[in-house]
């Protein structure tokens, strides 16, 4: 500053134009060193950095550069020189520090927020992150940074210490604790699902109260973002999955394995107990032979060593249709490819009702995957439905239309 009046001076002007003209030269010159600096620091520093990073081989460092930590951190060049020069300009000292620190201080700010999303996506590189997800966490470390970034900006503007501003928040507290309630149970539920694997990413969830039907897609501090099957999005809330109950299908999906529980309702008037025709077409069915001779075998020996008189199906032990169908559905899943074949496998009857009576599949295909279950499940009951009538079995059905103008031409047919 000295060197530039000394130089004006030279040229005759009064101290009035020379103080004006030399502090409006020596902020061009800061102004040039600063760009100087930022276009060395972008173009060459930065440069040199990245490049030796996309060479090593570690993928870490390329995340950071990819978040731009860097790049923000390079802000910081210009705004300590500035801050360095604020003394040649005495009358306006204090003021141009005050700028140049509340600007370093918001650079920091977001130099940190950076390095927070590059640490998430270092970690979501990482399989374990499906299992114990750190986004809750880094927001709730986003908001303490901001929360602490904003009390000493106002301090350095204020010009007082960080400590009274903290001791007057102690009195909002109670606004506080209301602003961030869904954050703070939010992030209470975080650690909740996270400590007990409740939740994890690419889960199948059903939560019928928030009409959520599908995968985990993402978990934030206050919500859990759902994407449905029908592509629609449910936002649940985190502490809803702890005071509310749902259901994970991950230990389907973890198991390899997906239930199958649908019943056929065989009309009750087509039960009726087996011919010796029947019997002899019963053996000729391929999963049905061995058990067939078996037994009638059986049933035989326990009639004669008790000397029944068979002459009377009612007498005795005697095979029905029903119980040979069901010994048929159970042969036929246990030698079906689609079934796994180390889980629970039962073909069983339950209560009769007005729909007849059902038989209950109660198997596991060995795919989870819908589209592939659902095709199982269909194929497995097209068989079913097609082979009832070889067992002399009706499946139930309420009457229909077609079926009352049927009867009421054969009754029309009769009388006439």
């Amino acid at each position: 500053m000295d060197f530039i009046k000394e130089q004006l001076d030279g040229y005759g002007m009064n101290v009035e134009t020379i103080g004006y003209l030399s502090e409006i030269i020596m902020v061009v010159l800061i102004a040039v060193v600063c760009i100087l600096a930022n276009f060395i620091t972008q173009k060459i520093v930065l440069k040199t950095i990245i490049h030796f990073i996309h060479k090593n081989r570690y993928t870490w460092d390329s995340i950071v550069v990819e978040k731009k930590v860097f790049h923000k951190l390079s802000h910081l060049v210009p705004a300590i020189i500035i801050y360095s020069s604020a003394s040649i300009f005495s009358a306006y000292q204090t003021l141009i520090e005050k700028a140049a620190l509340t600007y370093m201080i918001i650079v920091t700010i977001t130099v940190f927020n950076a390095l927070l999303n590059a640490l998430e996506a270092i970690y979501h590189s990482y399989e374990v992150s499906k299992i114990k997800p750190i986004k809750g966490y880094i927001q709730v470390a986003k908001i303490f940074l901001f929360i602490i970034g904003g009390i000493v900006v106002i301090s350095n503007l204020i010009d007082q210490s960080p400590l009274i501003i903290l001791s007057g928040l102690g009195a909002l507290s109670a606004v506080l604790m209301l602003v961030f309630k869904d954050s703070i149970l939010g992030l209470v539920a975080g650690v909740q699902l996270s400590s007990n694997d409740m939740v994890r990413l690419g889960d199948w969830i059903e939560m019928p109260k928030y009409n959520a039907d599908g995968d985990v897609v993402d978990i934030t501090l206050n919500t859990v973002k759902v994407m449905n099957f029908d592509k629609t999005i449910t936002m649940i809330p985190s502490y809803a999955l702890i005071s509310d109950s749902f259901k994970n299908w991950r230990g389907m999906q973890a198991s390899g394995g997906r239930r199958i529980k649908r019943s056929v309702y065989i009309d009750t008037n087509s039960i009726s107990f087996c011919t010796k025709d029947m019997i002899e077409e019963f053996k000729k069915i391929h999963y049905l032979t061995e058990y067939i001779k078996t037994i009638v075998g059986e049933i035989n020996a326990y009639n004669m060593e008790r000397q029944i008189n068979t002459e009377s199906n009612v007498n005795g032990r005697q095979l029905t249709n029903v119980g040979v169908f069901r010994v048929y559905i159970h042969q036929y899943l246990r030698n079906h490819p689609k079934i796994h074949k180390d889980m629970t496998l039962i073909v069983r009857q339950l209560a009769p009702g007005d729909n007849g009576l059902p038989l209950e599949i109660y198997a596991f295909s060995n795919d989870t995957n819908w589209g592939v279950y659902e095709s199982i499940q269909a194929d497995i009951f097209d068989h079913i439905f097609a082979a009832a009538p070889t067992f002399g079995l009706r499946t139930f059905q309420n009457p229909t239309g077609h079926d009352i103008a049927h009867f009421e031409r054969d009754t029309s047919a009769m009388e006439s």
